[in-house]
């Protein structure tokens, strides 16, 4: 018994930064932007995070401050797309590439330092855990149950229409993006405070692209992606698992078994087109510029 709860903790754990880190970037898409700076955010949260974590003591106030920092830097994102009108594609690209160097070069002096872990609270579980769980349900009310989610939804449906509606979508937009970010933040700060309570450059690993797997894994639905980032961590731990019971298999592609999943899932969703229309934001990755 102890074993397998030991699993479940581990499988939570690996879930976390997948579920926040989605959780933001589906609320993101849903208002028409497509951002593929996800891994930047990430990494910048997680520097941040220890950093404020070293600096103070205390890993709740390293969390904070990743949240703020994921959220700040998805500015620079939000600037050059939604006032500067520039491609969203290569702008989130150029994001997580300045992340990945940005939090190399502030992280530099954190290397080999023991990390603050964050305590764990009831069943041996976190509080950002129990934080993306509530988030998940919150977004999905915020969503489909108020009207500011139904505003937001109508941006990302049709941006022409909800400007001739009266509603402000760059600035809804704005809000967004940031939300994203600092939920991307949040999830770095996770895996530098609780996963591995250590500063490692590059530590993301590429989850920021699995998250953003997760939301068209999820056909942009809140419960879905609850359940695709609990399928994807327990891949995670399975290759750990096996690796540690000394399954004669190559321990790189042990390694790379979430990363395949996320390849198989995509090639599956694709085939399905009417899964993949029918929740599709459909201004998703559209420039808009208001009439003056």
């Amino acid at each position: 018994m102890d074993v397998w709860i030991s699993i479940f903790i581990s499988i939570c754990a690996a879930s976390t930064p997948l579920l926040l880190a989605a959780t933001g970037e589906l609320v993101v898409e849903r208002s028409g932007v497509l951002n593929l700076g996800v891994e930047g955010m990430m990494i910048i949260g997680a520097v941040a995070g220890f950093s404020a974590a070293q600096a103070t003591g205390n890993p709740y106030a390293g969390a904070v401050v990743a949240v703020f920092a994921g959220a700040v830097f998805s500015l620079l994102f939000a600037f050059l797309t939604l006032t500067l009108v520039a491609n969203q594609v290569a702008t989130g690209l150029a994001l997580t590439i300045l992340g990945l160097g940005l939090s190399g070069m502030i992280g530099e002096h954190f290397v080999g330092q023991p990390g603050i872990r964050m305590e764990a609270l009831v069943l041996g579980l976190d509080a950002i855990f129990y934080i993306s769980i509530a988030l998940i349900g919150a977004v999905s009310w915020f969503l489909f149950r108020t009207r500011a989610g139904l505003m937001l939804r109508s941006v990302g449906d049709s941006h022409t229409s909800a400007h001739a509606l009266g509603l402000n979508v760059i600035r809804i937009r704005y809000l967004a993006v940031m939300f994203g970010g600092a939920c991307a933040g949040l999830g770095g700060a996770h895996l530098s405070l609780v996963y591995v309570p250590q500063w490692v450059e590059g530590m993301t690993a590429g989850r920021g692209w699995i998250a953003l797997a997760l939301v068209v894994f999820a056909s942009w639905r809140p419960a879905r992606l609850l359940v695709g980032a609990y399928l994807f961590g327990a891949v995670t731990i399975a290759q750990f698992h096996a690796q540690a019971v000394g399954v004669a298999i190559p321990p790189q592609f042990l390694t790379s078994l979430p990363y395949l999943a996320t390849i198989i899932v995509l090639v599956l969703i694709a085939r399905n087109r009417r899964l993949t229309m029918i929740n599709t934001p459909a201004a998703l990755g559209q420039p808009f510029v208001p009439d003056r």
